[in-house]
């Protein structure tokens, strides 16, 4: 009797325990997205008063603030000891955005690449995957128990990210304010950016409660659900932001965006993560890494050697079913 008492009640807190891991994580979620826009928002605004580049905007500003969930969520997960989650955010989320983003976003409208995106941001975006596939160390060939990326390693990413920024600000400005651009008084942008900090803050820190707590109910590694349901959920303003531009004919917006992210995801957010606290490799595959790198390879290739330097709709269904076929792989060996 004391048992069957004692299963029940057990049943009752497990089911507790998993409904409200659930909420965190919803909740987290819709906090840190709608944070990352009203930030995203003010500091554009900001930029605009102070006219520097629409260019320097989207590569900084605008991606960083699409990528601020990465960063909430990666450097919360490497404080608080989850790894997994730290790295798995950063792996998956570019993956995510260099197959399934730009792929919906190919076909709504072929996506045609610029003549300096093809010289500049692709490779630098390539870059990004050969330097994390190189700092992962044994990962290269298949990885090994024990393995981490240093606070040196880390120190190296984010030497990589000056060079970005330098490069980025490099950019002249063309002198002329964006008409299109939302302005603001300085009083609605400190209310915007204070806003958007508080929410991503408080957000994230929800958000990485309740994604580890589903992981450890499932059974699932911290790894896998960070390359799979975080990297997805906190890619999501990528992913409005990319939809939205693609569907106004603004493709260069929704490369920009992608490149920027992915490229500040790896140099900034995984750099300052491992820099707070060493990056385990455990649970992770050397597959993750070489996907990664592939998809990299990929968007590269059909850029630079494709038709027109565009992205067709043909290849944006491959890419969306390559990413399908990736996150199956990965659910099916979890």
């Amino acid at each position: 009797m004391l048992l069957v008492l004692f299963l029940a009640v057990s049943s009752h807190y497990n089911i507790y325990k998993m409904t409200l891991s659930i909420v965190y994580f919803l909740v987290g979620i819709v906090l840190v997205i709608k944070g990352a826009g009203f930030l995203t928002r003010g500091a554009s605004a900001l930029a605009r008063r102070f006219n520097i580049s629409e260019l320097v905007i989207g590569l900084t500003i605008v991606a960083l603030g699409t990528s601020l969930p990465e960063l909430v969520i990666s450097v919360g997960s490497a404080i608080k000891g989850n790894s997994g989650i730290a790295l798995g955010n950063i792996v998956g989320s570019n993956i995510f955005n260099g197959m399934f983003i730009l792929g919906v976003a190919a076909l709504i409208t072929p996506v045609k690449f610029n003549p300096r995106m093809l010289t500049r941001e692709l490779p630098f975006n390539l870059l990004a995957s050969v330097v994390l596939l190189l700092l992962s160390g044994s990962m290269l060939v298949g990885g090994a128990a024990g393995e981490f990326i240093s606070r040196y390693d880390g120190m190296i990413m984010l030497c990589f990210l000056a060079v970005f920024i330098r490069y980025t600000f490099s950019i002249p400005s063309d002198g002329e304010p964006d008409e299109k651009g939302e302005t603001m008084g300085f009083g609605k942008i400190t209310l915007f950016v204070a806003a958007g900090l508080a929410m991503l803050i408080f957000g994230g820190n929800i958000f990485v409660n309740g994604a580890s707590g589903i992981a450890r109910m499932l059974g699932m590694s911290e790894a896998v659900i960070g390359l799979t349901i975080v990297s997805a959920g906190s890619s999501l303003p990528e992913l409005a932001v990319s939809v939205n531009a693609a569907r106004k004919g603004n493709v260069g917006i929704a490369l920009g965006n992608v490149l920027g992210s992915n490229i500040l995801n790896i140099f900034l957010i995984l750099g300052c993560s491992a820099t707070i606290s060493p990056i385990s490799l455990d649970g992770f595959s050397f597959v993750d890494n070489y996907v990664l790198l592939a998809s990299s390879l990929l968007l590269y290739i059909v850029a630079r050697f494709g038709g027109k330097s565009t992205i067709t709709r043909f290849e944006g269904g491959l890419l969306v079913a390559l990413y399908v076929a990736y996150t199956t792989y990965l659910v099916i060996n979890a």
